[in-house]
């Protein structure tokens, strides 16, 4: 029998991940969705530091200690130096306009529930229930991706799909082994970092990152 208040705190947990990326849908400056993305790793390893007490599995743990070194150290600091150095424009361009995103992001939520639901009642986990949140978390991230024109701003899309997947797998089997999650983690790292060297190439050779201009260069 597991604790009310670990179940109830999970729960508040899941909600605000969710509201994160409704909130990297609507803002419109970069450096407001890398503040964000920070505060998803907060709310990543407090969620997988619960469910890892709630249900007894150490590893999860560590995997929140890991977590929080990640994406609330590591990650923002290498973010913030990228954009710094690339001496980008805060504004966020977009290629719908907000109600329309958040209406679409509604939507992909309703869908998320429906076919999370046959899941969550195959899975043994203490918050199973939140199995669906994890998908909307990703499909809302790669809303993010698809109604964003730069590619920084389509990379912190992708940063945040990855959490979703981290979270989706915490809920639904206690995570992945170890050494798999060590491995993506690394993975998720060292393209960061080859997406900056990327950024820079594209800086020197078009001055700017918007990527309907590079398609538009290359078409001709």
């Amino acid at each position: 029998m597991h604790h009310p208040f670990e179940q109830s705190l999970i729960g508040l947990l899941g909600g605000l991940l969710l509201l994160t990326v409704f909130a990297m849908l609507s803002i419109r400056r970069i450096f407001s969705m890398i503040r964000i993305f920070v505060l998803q790793g907060l709310i990543l390893s407090a969620s997988t530091l619960t469910v890892g007490l709630a249900s007894g599995e150490r590893h999860l743990l560590f995997e929140a200690a890991f977590t929080f070194v990640l994406k609330v150290v590591a990650l923002p600091v290498l973010l913030f130096h990228l954009i710094r150095r690339l001496r980008l424009r805060g504004d966020v361009e977009v290629v719908l306009n907000v109600p329309i995103t958040m209406v679409t992001g509604i939507f992909l939520v309703i869908f998320s529930y429906a076919v999370a639901s046959p899941l969550v009642r195959m899975a043994m986990t203490v918050s199973r229930g939140l199995i669906g949140v994890g998908l909307a978390t990703i499909l809302l991230s790669f809303l993010v991706v698809l109604t964003r024109r730069k590619a920084m701003t389509q990379v912190m899309g992708l940063l945040s799909l990855e959490n979703g997947l981290l979270f989706s797998a915490t809920n639904a089997t206690y995570g992945m082994p170890m050494i798999v999650e060590l491995g993506v983690a690394l993975d998720v790292l060292v393209g960061t970092l080859l997406f900056g060297v990327f950024f820079f190439q594209i800086r020197d050779s078009f001055e700017k990152l918007d990527l309907e201009r590079l398609e538009r260069t290359w078409e001709d």
